[in-house]
């Protein structure tokens, strides 16, 4: 029987921007963690509450809370996907004051991690820390649009499970077994599952994605305003997002800290979710 990230209940909140939020609430602060701000996810391209690898939502919620959602438009949540990251950022800033999130840490994985950029940006009270999983920053040369295979891999009307795994996971056997097991985490809930995101939001987000990264190099001055605490980190082959945009970042970020892991790709975080959730846990404290 399912328990953990994979047995919650899909909930719902409204907010005052008139959505209704898809959202799952996980884990509780205690012991070092007591009182500590929670821990929420802003989820990739596509994705929605089932796109979450559980193993890792499981490390992350021991003695944290953890909640992750869908913002708006995506998957079982209300409203419209916008397609720039601004307004991303703002429907997710309405998701935080409709759950009485007065301060939280974010992880912010992919187009999550752009949102959640913007959020510590325009709303830094919020933020207490910031950890960005294959990222990149706005203005950055190369980010216009994904190369060919990776979009011609993720971004079609029907992806298939090869596809995501030559995106997400490295060519190596061990990195490919890993996102094989990944798969089957992530596809083991066969009940009250999250509704699947439309082609709408595809299209919406990639807009969102061509736009923020359209170059304009003073637009990497932004990255000096980032005041709280920041951890960056990718996989070491990531073909959607480079890793050098995470050398970027830690370089631009006054307090930034910087980890690639070895043999994966963009879902270096489920691939290394044991490791990733300690070191994030290390990093929060």
């Amino acid at each position: 029987m399912a328990e953990g990230y994979a047995a919650l209940p899909n909930e719902r909140v409204s907010a005052a921007n008139g959505v209704e939020y898809a959202y799952r609430d996980t884990g509780t602060s205690t012991g070092a963690g007591a009182g500590a701000a929670p821990l929420v996810l802003f989820q990739h391209f596509r994705g929605n509450l089932d796109s979450w690898d559980p193993a890792l939502i499981d490390a992350l919620a021991t003695g944290r809370r953890v909640v992750t959602f869908d913002n708006a438009g995506v998957g079982g949540s209300g409203g419209t996907t916008p397609d720039t990251i601004e307004q991303m950022a703002r429907d997710a800033i309405a998701f935080l004051s409709a759950m009485d999130i007065g301060q939280a840490d974010l992880v912010g994985f992919s187009i999550g991690s752009f949102v959640a950029q913007q959020v510590a940006l325009v709303r830094p009270a919020i933020v207490r820390r910031l950890v960005l999983a294959s990222s990149a920053p706005k203005g950055a040369a190369g980010m216009h649009g994904w190369a060919a295979e990776v979009i011609g891999a993720v971004g079609t009307p029907h992806t298939t499970p090869e596809a995501y795994l030559s995106v997400f996971f490295a060519p190596s056997a061990s990195s490919l077994q890993a996102g094989k097991e990944a798969l089957g985490r992530i596809y083991a809930r066969t009940d009250d599952r999250d509704e699947a995101t439309t082609w709408a939001t595809r299209e919406a987000q990639y807009d969102a994605v061509c736009t923020w990264g359209i170059p304009e190099h003073a637009l990497l001055e932004r990255l000096s305003a980032l005041g709280m605490p920041v951890f960056v980190a990718n996989g070491d082959s990531d073909p959607m997002i480079l890793p050098r945009y995470s050398y970027l970042l830690a370089g631009l970020i006054p307090d930034a800290r910087l980890k690639i892991y070895p043999d994966s790709a963009h879902g270096f975080l489920f691939q290394h979710h044991a490791e990733f959730a300690a070191d994030v846990a290390a990093f929060l404290a």
